[in-house]
């Protein structure tokens, strides 16, 4: 059975106002551990040679990000980088027809096999609450690897209730902007995110985070992780050079 197309617009964004390597990384020993989206194998050796901790490895990232092929996972994995891979079909929406879904088993699956440290993932139904038993199903496939649920988190009808359902699932992070693309805007909600979630589920700040607001964002959200994307602007990405700045500036003691 195919099922409907979720409304993308978070209709709750106004509402308010308000195991790692042997070698901890120096940004972990710091506190603060940053990931950087990547696009290819090249940007998942660019990010690590620039200093980050983690990737999340994408394939498409025009379309938002979406499963990269199991020849590229395999050579990010030599890369010996914390690897978080996307399970995503398509890009648009995140309510899936059964056979997106029986594809995303499939990738599940394949990761597994793969020896990768995560998996990225998000599904939500037609009310645009969190697909329970889709996601239970998913990380039952992915065994005790790390899981993430993405930026769908930010287009769920009730946060809180999403949230919940989270960590009641046992999902190890959430990758949000507080409801908003650039967390910048989103800050008052990550830091009650952040608040709410009590150290039961890691919350990861993402969405245009860029030198002139990582410090404040990590400063007022109270958070400890942060996701950096390669694109500088829609035509050009950051160099190594820029992207080690960036990294380094976001450790800096507050």
């Amino acid at each position: 059975m195919t099922v409907s197309v979720v409304d993308g617009t978070p209709e709750n964004a106004g509402a308010f106002s308000p195991p790692l390597p042997a070698a901890c990384p120096p940004s972990v020993a710091a506190g603060i551990t940053v990931e950087v989206c990547c696009g290819t194998v090249g940007e998942a050796y660019r990010a690590r040679d620039a200093g980050a901790d983690r990737v999340e490895l994408n394939s498409a990232l025009f379309l938002g990000g979406i499963s990269p092929s199991v020849g590229a996972v395999r050579l990010a994995k030599k890369a010996g980088i914390r690897d978080m891979v996307m399970i995503r079909p398509r890009g648009g929406d995140f309510c899936y027809s059964d056979a997106e879904f029986e594809t995303m088993e499939a990738d599940a699956l394949a990761l597994r096999e793969e020896g990768v440290d995560g998996a990225v993932f998000g599904i939500l139904t037609p009310g645009r609450t969190v697909d329970r038993e889709r996601c239970r199903e998913l990380m039952e496939i992915l065994g005790g690897m790390e899981t993430v649920f993405h930026k769908a988190f930010d287009e769920t009808a009730d946060w809180r209730d999403a949230l919940d359902t989270l960590i009641d699932l046992g999902v190890t992070r959430i990758l949000t902007g507080g409801l908003r693309p650039r967390a910048a805007d989103g800050i008052p909600v990550i830091r009650e995110m952040i608040a709410r979630a009590a150290g039961r589920i890691e919350i990861l700040c993402g969405g245009g985070i860029r030198k002139d607001n990582v410090r404040r964002i990590i400063a007022e959200t109270g958070g400890r992780q942060v996701h950096f994307s390669l694109r500088k602007t829609e035509d050009s990405f950051f160099t190594e050079t820029e992207l080690r700045n960036l990294i380094d500036y976001a450790r800096q003691p507050d």
